[in-house]
């Protein structure tokens, strides 16, 4: 198929661009700055720089195609608040669509998304799903938890080189997903007519708490943790403060979000008859343990090998 991936320089948006030109699928990207998207062209896949706050730009980045994957979402260092981005971009990308007649269209979106409106991108990605379910277009919602990637910064590199893991609120269990993993199922969808009109939750193995997480990391590592629990009054404050600056409203918003990842209810889902659906097999999903294993002992032999090189270049100095 002739696909647009809208958000294909993102983490889970490059994940989607490879998968689809690996299934032979003809791909296109809408970016903002085709000069950092070049990466995108070595793999094959079809430039058009366009804004979802340019109409115009849209309409010609939806020429001659027959789906669209939108993975986009508002960067932190966007000024302004995210409802622009990614509700009045959202309604301008989507109407483009329905006026090209490309009617198949996959959503990433968030799980129970419409239980935390009081949360800026929760309550984005509900209205959006709502849009969807009363237009005529062929959609398919995936929503997702949290990808395995975010905890590299999170807790994989503070608890290797001895710095402070920061976490907020109430543990909460909850089902990462590797990107690679989520774009699967964004790219099945294309081939799965049943998957039209229905939304999915698309989540990891098993749910995982922060202090579980940290206890792998410590494992892997041999190294003890130190952890901060950031108290809620805390983070209120601070979205507060960020809150009554404009170019700061975005970073507020996303401060909102610790209301859900530390909210203490278990963020998952089961899986059986989504792997079924959308004729994916389970066990090639990668498990957090094994991500994270994965990752240390690539970066440990690095270190190693560094070290070694290091050592070398000492003994060529010595006079004997």
């Amino acid at each position: 198929m002739q696909v647009l991936v809208v958000g294909g320089t993102g983490t889970l948006g490059r994940q989607i661009v490879r998968r689809a030109l690996d299934q032979g699928h003809q791909v296109r990207c809408m970016v903002r700055s085709p000069r950092k998207a070049a990466f995108l062209t070595e793999w094959g896949c079809e430039l058009t720089r366009g804004d979802l706050l340019e109409p115009a730009s849209l309409a010609y980045a939806m020429e001659g195609q027959e789906a669209l994957i939108d993975a986009a979402t508002a960067r932190a260092n966007d000024p302004g608040s995210a409802y622009e981005i990614d509700w009045s971009g959202k309604q301008n990308l989507l109407a483009a669509a329905r006026t090209a007649g490309v009617n198949r269209v996959v959503f990433m979106s968030l799980l129970d998304a419409a239980q935390h409106r009081d949360v800026p991108l929760m309550d984005i990605k509900a209205c959006t799903e709502e849009w969807l379910v009363a237009s005529d277009l062929d959609y398919t919602i995936l929503q997702g938890v949290a990808f395995m990637q975010g905890l590299i910064s999170q807790f994989a590199i503070p608890v290797l080189e001895g710095q402070t893991v920061w976490v907020s609120g109430t543990p909460t269990p909850m089902a990462y997903m590797n990107t690679q993993d989520t774009a699967r199922f964004a790219v099945a969808a294309l081939d799965h007519p049943e998957t039209i009109r229905r939304a999915f939750a698309v989540v990891g193995p098993r749910a995982w708490t922060t202090s579980e997480i940290t206890q792998l990391c410590e494992r892997f590592t041999g190294k003890d943790a130190r952890v901060f629990r950031v108290p809620p009054a805390l983070m209120k404050a601070m979205q507060g403060v960020a809150s009554f600056f404009e170019p700061s409203l975005n970073v507020a918003e996303r401060l909102a979000f610790a209301e859900v990842t530390g909210g203490g209810i278990t963020l998952d889902a089961p899986m059986d008859e989504t792997y079924g659906t959308f004729g994916l097999d389970a066990t090639e999903t990668t498990g957090l343990e094994d991500y994270l294993k994965e990752y240390y002992d690539t970066i440990l032999k690095r270190l190693r090998e560094m070290e070694a090189d290091l050592d070398k270049d000492a003994k060529k100095k010595l006079p004997f």
